[in-house]
């Protein structure tokens, strides 16, 4: 039942929940455009980003039944640095200027630093949650197995925005010639942030963009308790996904996958190519992963076949017993 998940995080959802209907609001009636996109975009993003992230971690720590009291800190902590980023970005919103990497101004690199310092928090505060995970069976095995994996790829899609905070050449080069402009750390690779992008997700159509693995990554907490899910009712009608040991090794599978596939589309990336553009590489890359996925989930369901099965051993009667 959600009122037996965490409930500060649940509320904080509930509360982006209202602020992303006033984004909607501002996209429809505030005209102001900041990098090539609406203003209210990006704390959209961010707003729809948390829930769904907020959601499942509000779920996962109320099954720490070994650690209740660090799982209710870890909780409370997500929700602090979450309110913190929030609130930000909305105050830059409120004022006109850029939020991420602007240091043109000491107010503007101070809510920069700030925002910093509390996504970094987030970051381990996620590791720790996944170490709690790690540490004690949160349900039946293939549940666990899929919330334990699916914590640790969503830290490794996090990581990724830490490749967005260095200096670009250009940046550096203005560092030393004295023409900087207050912009340290982009998004886009090859490009200038706020070139031509996607609809809605604004990931650059020219350049590469680090917001692709870092997003795809980050909601692998989301991806791989659905591959659980789905496995779970498949085992309706395939005999064999009724083995928690075929459905454990086939989530494994996946989540190796999901890795590679966060692993390629960073490479792709910071090769400063487009997502929506990717050359014979990424699409051999990409046939690779899918191939290997399809080659290890036949080999788990093999496995299984081939395991052979116990006697079962009919008690002999002593002597003299009838």
């Amino acid at each position: 039942m959600p009122l037996r998940w965490h409930r500060p995080l649940m509320l904080f959802c509930g509360a982006l929940g209202v602020l992303a209907v006033v984004c909607v609001a501002g996209l429809a009636f505030d005209d102001r455009v900041l990098m090539g996109e609406p203003i209210w975009l990006k704390p959209l993003k961010f707003c729809l980003s948390f829930i769904a992230f907020g959601t499942v971690i509000a779920w996962i720590l109320p099954l720490m039944r070994r650690t209740p009291g660090l799982a209710r800190l870890a909780g409370n902590l997500l929700v602090t640095a979450g309110i913190i980023e929030i609130v930000l970005i909305v105050t830059q919103v409120l004022r006109g200027r850029r939020s991420h990497f602007n240091e043109s101004t000491p107010l503007d690199a101070a809510i920069f630093g700030v925002m910093g310092l509390t996504i970094t928090f987030l970051w381990i505060t996620s590791i720790g949650i996944g170490v709690l995970a790690l540490r004690q069976r949160l349900a039946d095995r293939p549940t666990t197995t899929a919330l334990r994996l699916a914590l640790v790829l969503s830290v490794i899609g996090m990581a990724v925005a830490f490749l967005m905070v260095g200096p670009t050449p250009e940046q550096s080069q203005a560092l030393a010639d004295g023409t900087f402009d207050g912009v340290m750390g982009a998004h886009s690779v090859g490009v200038p942030d706020g070139g031509p992008g996607m609809p809605l997700t604004d990931w650059s159509t020219t350049g590469g963009d680090l917001r692709v693995p870092h997003a795809v990554g980050l909601h692998a907490l989301q991806a791989i308790p659905l591959v659980a899910v789905i496995l779970s009712l498949a085992g309706r009608w395939v005999p064999a996904l009724r083995d928690e040991g075929v459905r454990v090794g086939l989530i494994r599978v996946a989540a190796a996958g999901y890795l590679a596939l966060v692993a390629l589309l960073t490479w792709q990336a910071l090769r400063g190519q487009p997502l929506v553009r990717p050359d014979a590489a990424v699409l051999g890359g990409l046939a690779l992963i899918a191939a290997a996925v399809a080659a290890g989930s036949l080999a788990v369901v093999l496995a299984r076949r081939r395991r052979p099965v116990a006697p079962v051993l009919t008690p002999v009667p002593e002597a003299g017993v009838r």
